[in-house]
């Protein structure tokens, strides 16, 4: 890989040609991944359900880590060739068992979406007393990440596309405190640390790892109604536009940030496979592209879209990889 490759990229819209219409068929066009493996955690439902649909169609093998095997063979029974496995990204342990037997297979990993996630859930932990959206969103896919660390070299030239979100604007991560165990919990601000974590990991272990070919990159897909939000209540999905006059969930308008599922999934593909993004990592995308940067006294302005500055502080994505190391156990073997 040459030293030019090695370069941090900017955090500057390439102006693809793609758009928030765009959907992931669109993005992923005559694509040829066969002989390709990925691995889309969440795969079975939502955005993650059209990822592994598109990914599979374009003809790679993909595999779906689920922790209820029943509800995922369900979902995923119209994905050709699918792979199921059970994993709880909430158990440290479950976690280790599904990468060491995909490591015991030998198998290259050329792709691995981390998409599965929960938002804005009362008050809950893990089994070690973590707040569960960023043992979730973070700790889970971080420890995943580094059991499949073997595999992903194997690729020689690999993608991992984290999957944040807007919300990553509702706060940074608080390192004095991640897991609300000295302040109040707040749903919102929870699921922002995590999100914000999310794409903090994207950038931190694109730096490590790109002199490894392997790349990594965070999405803001938009927001998408989705299984996601079934902690909200209807009142809080009408603040949103998200509840019609029938009651139904689903939006009463849909804008460059309102999104089908289709078009949701089109940035995480995009990240996967494009040749656009080759010789680039470590940034944020929407849009099928690199998102803008947001200046600091910009951040209160309406309307703005884009990645805030804590989620792309290079200083606070190396304390995170480290807080993680700290609060899992596992190191990566870079």
């Amino acid at each position: 890989m040459d030293k030019a490759n090695l370069e941090r990229t900017s955090q500057r819209p390439l102006h693809t040609g793609y758009g928030p219409r765009t959907t992931a068929e669109e993005v992923i066009g005559h694509v040829d991944l066969n002989g390709k493996i990925a691995i889309v955690t969440g795969g079975y439902s939502g955005l993650g359900l059209e990822v592994s649909r598109v990914l599979a169609k374009a003809g790679a093998h993909v595999i779906v880590p689920a922790r209820s095997l029943k509800k995922a063979e369900a979902a995923a029974a119209s994905i050709p060739g699918v792979e199921l496995a059970e994993l709880d990204l909430a158990d440290p342990a479950s976690i280790d068992r599904f990468a060491r037997t995909f490591e015991r297979s030998g198998r290259p990993l050329h792709i691995l979406v981390n998409s599965a996630g929960i938002m804005a859930i009362p008050e809950q932990r893990d089994g070690r007393g973590y707040e569960l959206q960023f043992a979730t969103n973070h700790l889970g896919h971080y420890q995943l990440t580094a059991g499949l660390w073997p595999a992903l070299q194997r690729a020689n030239g690999a993608r991992v596309v984290s999957v944040s979100s807007g919300g990553h604007r509702l706060g940074d991560i608080n390192f004095e405190d991640p897991n609300f165990r000295s302040r109040s919990y707040e749903k919102w601000e929870a699921y922002g640390q995590s999100k914000t974590a999310n794409a903090l990991f994207a950038l931190e272990l694109d730096r490590k790892g790109a002199v490894h070919h392997v790349r990594a990159f965070s999405v803001h897909p938009g927001s998408i109604v989705t299984d996601l939000s079934r902690h909200l209540s209807d009142n809080e999905m009408k603040a949103m536009g998200a509840l019609d006059e029938q009651g139904q969930r689903t939006f009463t308008k849909m804008t460059e940030e309102h999104k089908t599922i289709p078009e949701g999934a089109a940035t995480i593909v995009w990240c996967a496979v494009s040749k656009q993004l080759d010789g680039k990592g470590g940034v944020y995308c929407q849009n099928a592209d690199i998102a803008p940067a947001v200046p600091k006294e910009q951040i209160h302005e309406s309307g703005l879209t884009g990645v805030w500055p804590w989620a792309m502080d290079v200083q606070a994505a190396e304390r995170l990889w480290q807080l993680s190391e700290k609060l899992t156990g596992v190191s990566f073997r870079i």
